[in-house]
């Protein structure tokens, strides 16, 4: 119970920047932001819970960072849809992902992904965190003509990134339990003596009013000209799940020795729960959160360690101070030791077979570099019965598989 409660703390940990974040870009697209922070809150608590609750893996929900930008950039502000619609649009996404989870279709989707690309997510992951680390704490930034380049390493935030990455692995050598957890907070109490973290506070009394509940327009949202939208926020809320599902299931161990996933169904169902009632609330579609890499990483393996992450997060309405007082760079180390962890996995490749490593590659690549885990494995996914077309192997490819490339083929060319 102990090591299950400090990993839940340190998956909150890596989490707690979406307090902030995620009402943050949602604002932008013209939601009020503490109305987009109550319904952060309480969605990770319901999300987290039940995941723990029903499935019984230290998996966190909460609403997807990657999908609030989504929903802003490209639904809202790109294509001029009203906050409103887009609301309806996240319904309707959740709807279909119950109508999906209730027909066995999402589990059949995930088990027509071949074992390979499945290791390859899990590498690819694994560099998705590190390239999200480095990223928050400038360590490297973006470059015009390189894309990307390195920062200033000079700065205090680099300093503490490194003293906390080498202290979180001696403390793993160590086995020290709560090894993670220590280096966020050996940089956030660093920061703070140094003047570069400030301090908001501990305690502030919650305010639960909302100007987006049940502010949803379905009706404009089931208009012919958005059903693409729709078909968009569907499909990356299904592969994104997956990808990150099937990636973190792989670090945990949790996988039978057929490749599949025990209690697949009851994992599949928090998301596509809280993603409904997200477009009732006022937030974007909810995921499953790749940082509950960092509670497995410290020792997680059941669902008390979800149920702890959505506990912390509720008391967030009164501790909401103390919790956006802790600064992304903080837990950079953290992230840049999970993906160590994650990449080992390339290990279970078919390294002999061209056809399954190669695919699987694309997809280790792609997820960094496209900055999603949904469009790596698409990429993987299009790649791979090409691959095994041409080499005369394609009775090995899951009829399932030839449909979901050809669907991922048209979601890039709508793009």
């Amino acid at each position: 119970m102990r090591k299950e409660i400090l990993a839940g703390l340190t998956t909150f940990s890596t989490m707690a920047y979406i307090l902030i974040v995620n009402p943050l870009i949602l604002s932008e697209a013209g939601i009020d932001f503490p109305s987009a922070m109550l319904a952060t809150i309480l969605l990770t608590f319901l999300g987290s819970s039940l995941m723990g609750l029903l499935a019984n893996y230290p998996l966190a929900i909460a609403p997807g960072v990657g999908l609030s930008a989504y929903f802003t950039y490209s639904v809202v502000i790109g294509g001029g849809i009203p906050w409103q619609t887009a609301l309806g649009i996240v319904f309707l996404t959740g709807v279909l992902l119950l109508l999906l989870w209730a027909t066995g279709l999402r589990e059949l989707i995930i088990h027509a992904i071949p074992k390979g690309l499945k290791v390859g997510t899990t590498a690819g992951v694994g560099l998705f965190l590190v390239v999200v680390g480095l990223k928050n704490a400038q360590i490297i930034v973006a470059h015009p003509q390189t894309l990307l380049t390195l920062g200033n390493l000079l700065r205090p935030e680099v300093v503490f990134v490194a003293l906390a990455l080498a202290l979180s692995a001696a403390l793993m050598s160590r086995g020290v339990s709560g090894a993670l957890l220590i280096g966020i907070f050996f940089a956030w109490i660093g920061g703070l003596i140094y003047g570069i973290v400030e301090w908001k506070g501990v305690f502030a009394l919650p305010s639960f009013t909302s100007s987006t509940f049940l502010q949803l327009d379905i009706r404009g949202a089931i208009a012919p000209e958005n059903w693409m939208v729709i078909f968009s926020f569907l499909f990356i809320c299904l592969f994104d799940v997956s990808g990150s599902l099937m990636g973190l299931a792989h670090q945990g161990k949790f996988l039978d020795k057929l490749g599949k996933l025990p209690r697949l169904k009851r994992a599949l169902f928090p998301d596509a729960l809280c993603t409904t009632l997200a477009g009732l609330v006022g937030s974007s579609a909810c995921a499953i959160y790749i940082e509950s890499a960092s509670g497995i990483a410290a020792g997680g393996r059941k669902g008390i360690t979800a149920i702890t992450v959505g506990a912390l997060f509720l008391l967030t309405l009164f501790f909401e101070p103390l919790a956006s007082s802790i600064p992304l760079f903080a837990v950079t180390a953290v992230l840049v030791v999970i993906g160590a962890l994650m990449l080992q996995s390339v290990t279970d490749l078919n390294w002999k077979d061209p056809t399954e490593f190669i695919p699987a590659f694309v997809t280790v690549v792609g997820i960094p570099l496209t900055y999603s885990v949904g469009t790596g494995i698409g990429l993987g996914m299009i790649l791979f019965p090409i691959c095994k077309l041409f080499a005369g192997k394609w009775r090995d490819v899951h009829w399932l598989s030839w449909i979901l490339a050809a669907l991922f083929a048209w979601q890039f060319a709508a793009m």
